[in-house]
């Protein structure tokens, strides 16, 4: 998990990097996208051919609706991390397990207790304090990884529903295959051509997006979720370093503050998805 959380937010870098000058011209959201699911489906299907794992029918609409809902929130996401720090779009992005309790709630019929709402209010508190209503660009930005959030809730939604039916192999492959198909199409209307480094770059962001898909999957293997999830949170720790170290951002109090206050909510909704797991009913 400490090694996904790396990749995760090296993701992030090289797309801030190429949704910025400085790579070159800057790339537009989309394209970005399109690098990230192309050479990561390059990856996943080496692997495949590879090893030749074994297949059953899958469910396409659950397939099309993550991969559309996946899609959408990352290009938000890579859009946002151009905008604003790292740290705070990795922050605001920590919200999509809170949409995705709430949105199962019409779409999953699940029922949350005052617990986990609580949690919710807590993760919306720091929130608000990230978007900084009135910051003018810097708000735009942060409204940008909220709908990033909001999408990757909803995501949830779709992979709860695949948990238990297909082996994670064939969904990261299905996932992939489905994405490059789909952006692929959209791309053309905002294509412009990359230079041989912002090639580079999408290799490298396709990688280490496979690479932390691959980690994640193995660490959900190899131990209890409730366990490795809250290593998850590192992704804000390393997002903060990588944009020391590249782009010479320090995080301010505000941020710090934002996002501690973002983690202790995800991480009480967390605790109590463990408690409900363990079969505790939770008070109404």
């Amino acid at each position: 998990m400490l090694c996904a959380t790396a990749f995760i937010a090296a993701t992030t870098l090289i797309a801030k990097a190429l949704g910025t000058d400085a790579l070159g011209p800057a790339l537009h959201p989309f394209q970005v996208t399109f690098g990230r699911f192309l050479f990561a489906w390059l990856a996943i299907g080496s692997f495949v051919a590879a090893t030749r794992p074994l297949f059953t029918k899958p469910h396409l609409g659950l397939h099309i609706g993550r991969t559309l809902c996946g899609a959408t929130g990352v290009t938000l996401m890579f859009a946002a991390a151009a905008a604003i720090p790292l740290a705070d779009a990795t922050a605001i992005s920590f919200l999509n397990p809170v949409f995705g309790m709430i949105l199962a709630i019409p779409l999953l019929g699940e029922k949350v207790g005052k617990w986990r709402w609580l949690a919710a209010a807590i993760a919306f508190a720091g929130a608000l304090i990230l978007i900084r209503p009135g910051a003018g660009s810097l708000q735009v930005g942060a409204l940008l990884a909220l709908g990033a959030a909001i999408v990757l809730g909803l995501e949830l939604t779709f992979i709860k529903r695949l948990a238990g039916r297909e082996r994670p192999v064939q969904i990261l492959f299905l996932n992939n295959t489905l994405g490059l198909l789909i952006i692929s199409f959209v791309v053309i209307a905002v294509w412009q051509s990359p230079t041989p480094v912002q090639w580079a770059g999408l290799a490298a962001l396709g990688l280490c997006m496979a690479a932390a898909q691959a980690c994640f999957v193995n660490s959900m293997a190899r131990a209890d979720a409730s366990f490795v999830t809250p290593f998850s949170y590192l992704t804000l720790v390393f997002a903060a370093l990588y944009d020391l170290i590249i782009f010479n951002v320090i995080p301010t109090r505000l941020s710090i503050t934002g996002a501690g206050i973002i983690i202790a909510g995800a991480a009480l909704l967390a605790w109590r998805e463990r408690v409900n797991q363990a079969g505790e009913t939770e008070a109404p």
